[in-house]
């Protein structure tokens, strides 16, 4: 009997929306029958979400614009044992990867993703597209072969996304503000997203389990596309 598809996945996640996502990406790739391996990028120095002011959210939004790394603690032994599949998935921070997870690249990316097929998730407000190609870009240094991609946009509409969002890293409550609560009820992914990303994983591990391309799938959820 052919051994079940073995998949590693490396996330970051902050607010919790990547962590939420993978949740129902993980059900879905179990449910099809895969072996999953997960390991969690850790900040040497703890990060707090929210960041506590608009200055503060500011001067973050400015460093992470310049692609600042963020150093993280050592992975475990387990990355290194053999899979069919990294998934690598975390949120957009400025129109870039996150700072831990390009530390990850940095450190760790050619050891363990060379020759190694990989598809990102990114979790993003809604500008994913130069997140996406940055990442391609340094997938292709590590030796990487990037398949496909999964993104998922905030599902509300601007310019009360970008405002809510900015609210919410400042410490704010903008789903309970008066003048905006209206249009922007919720931070993050909602319901139906976490559906998707669900048969996103069963999707996946049919492909997986079958030997099919995963280039065939179409990972995006509608509101990530315009």
């Amino acid at each position: 009997m052919k051994p079940s598809p073995t998949i590693l996945i490396i996330s970051f996640s902050l607010s919790g929306q990547t962590h939420g996502l993978l949740t129902s990406l993980i059900s879905g790739l179990e449910n099809s029958g895969c072996h999953i391996r997960q390991e969690r990028l850790q900040p040497l120095t703890p990060m707090r979400f929210p960041f506590g002011s608009m200055t503060k959210t500011v001067v973050m939004m400015l460093r992470t614009f310049c692609r600042q790394r963020i150093a993280i603690k050592p992975l475990s032994a387990s990355c290194t044992k053999p899979h069919d599949l990294v998934i690598l998935a975390g949120p957009t921070w400025s129109y870039h990867p996150s700072g831990p997870m390009l530390s990850f690249l940095d450190r760790d990316g050619h050891r363990l993703l060379r020759n190694k097929t990989v598809i990102p998730l990114i979790s993003c407000r809604g500008y994913w597209r130069m997140h996406l190609w940055g990442l391609k870009g340094l997938l292709k240094k590590c030796g990487a072969q990037v398949a496909n991609a999964i993104i998922f946009s905030h599902p509300i509409s601007e310019p009360w996304r970008t405002l809510g969002v900015f609210l919410k890293l400042s410490g704010r409550h903008p789903e309970k503000m008066a003048l905006i609560s209206d249009h922007y009820p919720r931070y993050g992914h909602d319901k139906a997203q976490q559906a998707r990303a669900e048969e996103f994983g069963r999707q996946i591990g049919s492909h997986l389990v079958t030997g099919q391309p995963l280039a065939d799938l179409s990972f995006q959820d509608p509101i990530s596309l315009p």
